[in-house]
């Protein structure tokens, strides 16, 4: 029997509704903040919200997904293991971002586990709403084309980055990334900014496709040169701009790792 998505069995870690907070950050995210008025309505009054502990499995690899969902808070870990045995980091996920629905329309088993990272609030639309809204709302189709370009778009870019950069600009890349959809929203020029996201060195290593041992050697040089700060609650970002600078110039080398 298929297995629907696993949520903690702690109901004091769960509420019914989204906070305001929480509310805000899923219509401010570029893609929903698109949908009609009315559409949004609709999710919002016929999806369900789960409230989830660090670590606990959302989806579960080779088993099929049965709801629609989107983080409201916290962040989503993907990862996925080789048929050999080896796991792989996909992405974080922010709050804002929605996952699933080509696995909802298409019915085969997932081929990628999600766990909450940190305290992590869903909002998941189960299956048979999801259809209803697609009835419904004729829009909501071509927006969920879109959404799956953006996704592809995202593939790309992340293939043509491992064939194209050195893990040093991919590492100072992925920083960038992850302090712009993780990181404060505002900040004064030249003040250190924290990431956003707590990561451990193995976690950041599995999402860059690099052993644990070289991340380490390039978080040490990028903190030499003043760029970041490698702090026990994470890493903190001196100076974006040279960042950018570094992944510019290995772009426009364009070797990749040799």
């Amino acid at each position: 029997m298929p297995a629907p998505l696993r949520f903690c069995a702690d109901v004091s870690l769960q509420r019914p509704l989204l906070s305001a907070r929480e509310r805000e950050a899923l219509d401010r995210s570029p893609w929903f903040s698109t949908l009609s008025p009315s559409l949004r309505h609709d999710i919002f009054r016929l999806g369900h919200v789960t409230r989830h502990a660090h670590g606990d499995l959302i989806v579960e690899q080779g088993r099929p997904i049965r709801e629609w969902f989107t983080c409201a808070s916290g962040a989503l870990r993907f990862q996925r293991t080789t048929p050999s045995g080896k796991l792989v980091t996909l992405a974080y996920v922010e709050p804002g971002i929605w996952v699933g629905e080509a696995e909802v329309l298409y019915g085969r088993p997932c081929t990628y586990d999600a766990h909450a990272h940190g305290p992590t609030t869903l909002l998941s639309v189960p299956e048979p709403t999801f259809r209803t809204l697609l009835q419904e709302h004729p829009s909501f189709g071509e927006a969920l084309l879109t959404l799956q370009a953006w996704s592809m778009r995202s593939l790309y870019c992340m293939m043509e980055d491992m064939a194209t950069l050195p893990l040093r600009a991919r590492l100072a890349k992925q920083l960038l990334q992850l302090l712009q959809r993780f990181g404060p929203q505002r900040t004064e020029p030249g003040e250190s900014v924290p990431l956003g996201l707590s990561l451990a060195q193995d976690e950041l290593a599995c999402l860059l496709g690099g052993s644990r041992q070289r991340v380490n050697v390039e978080l040490k040089w990028l903190e030499r040169e003043g760029l970041i700060s490698v702090r026990p609650r994470g890493i903190e970002i001196l100076d974006a701009t040279g960042l950018q600078t570094l992944v510019d110039q290995a772009a426009a080398d364009g070797r990749g790792d040799e």
